[in-house]
């Protein structure tokens, strides 16, 4: 069930990449064509935001980037704590199921043919749906389709938008690599998702420990050779992220488990009756036993003495 899990995690995450590549249509040297839908209504929008900011505000291109930036997570916010929120109740509702879970996942272990591994398999789904437990764990598509193109089209802005190139941001150029703001970049995510594991339990932090190395790399790798403009997005959006989490562990997460506790105090866990019949031991008879009578033979002779 994890396999097939991760692998649809996996292969959603896969297909979102595709999704997105063709979002932003670019040419040769990387810089959009102005064809694509989220370019004409995403991109060009923001990317005058942030000259209007920089020029008729006079708020130079760096601040521009990071206000915009922190507008546009505004926005989404609401939705991405309500993504997190479902997660987290699923993750709750596991946790408290999981002694029983694990009852039938010795079972289907230990199943010796594929007719008791089968009905084990339905124990489980059956299991699931009498507790209102969400296999996927609460993660929808829906807000990630949303948020991704906003994501993307923030990026290009910050790439794209004329006058960034040229500017300077307390003594960094905007249109350079900066190993400052890289080195940034990736201590903000990777503070972002350690705080996403407070709290968590150790079996989850030991499956999560892959993305708390891989997420900050992947951004420094990103980083390296991309100008500082679309880097400082990056550190203000990592920023951002932690304060999301933060929210998350700090308020979301009491209540929940509260919430999660009253609730199987009230309706406790329903157990499905297994279906699966054990398959009987063979008694092993010992090879070398031999039945005999002679004492009872013995035994008469004596009494006729």
């Amino acid at each position: 069930m994890k396999n097939l899990k991760r692998w649809m995690i996996g292969s959603g995450l896969f297909g979102l990449l595709i999704f997105l590549s063709g979002c932003v249509k670019t040419d040769s040297t990387g810089a959009p064509t102005g064809e694509g839908f989220v370019y004409n209504v995403l991109v060009k929008p923001m990317s005058h935001l942030i000259t209007f900011f920089a020029e008729n505000w006079g708020l130079g291109f760096g601040w521009s980037i990071i206000l915009l930036t922190m507008i546009v997570r505004l926005i989404i916010l609401p939705l991405g704590l309500s993504q997190m929120k479902k997660s987290m109740i699923q993750q709750e509702k596991m946790a408290a199921i999981k002694p029983h879970m694990d009852v039938i996942n010795e079972r289907m272990k230990t199943a010796t043919s594929p007719e008791e591994k089968m009905a084990a398999q339905q124990e489980l789904q059956q299991f699931y749906k009498d507790n209102d437990i969400n296999i996927m764990g609460g993660i929808g598509c829906l807000p990630l389709l949303i948020q991704m193109p906003i994501f993307t089209a923030l990026f290009f802005a910050a790439k794209v938008t004329p006058g960034i190139s040229e500017s300077v941001f307390f003594g960094i150029n905007l249109g350079k690599p900066s190993l400052i703001l890289v080195a940034l970049a990736g201590i903000s995510y990777f503070l972002q998702s350690y705080i996403s594991m407070i709290g968590m339990a150790d079996e989850q932090k030991k499956q999560m420990r892959m993305m708390t190395y891989m997420s900050p790399l992947m951004i420094i790798f990103f980083s390296f050779r991309a100008p500082a403009g679309v880097t400082l997005y990056w550190v203000i959006g990592g920023i951002f992220s932690c304060i999301q989490s933060l929210i998350t562990n700090l308020y979301h997460k009491p209540k929940v488990k509260k919430e999660i506790a009253e609730h199987f105090e009230k309706n406790p866990v329903k157990v499905v009756k297994s279906a699966v019949k054990p398959t009987p031991k063979k008694q092993n008879t010992p090879k070398n036993k031999i039945t005999t009578n002679n004492g009872g033979r013995n035994q008469g002779k004596q009494n006729k003495k």
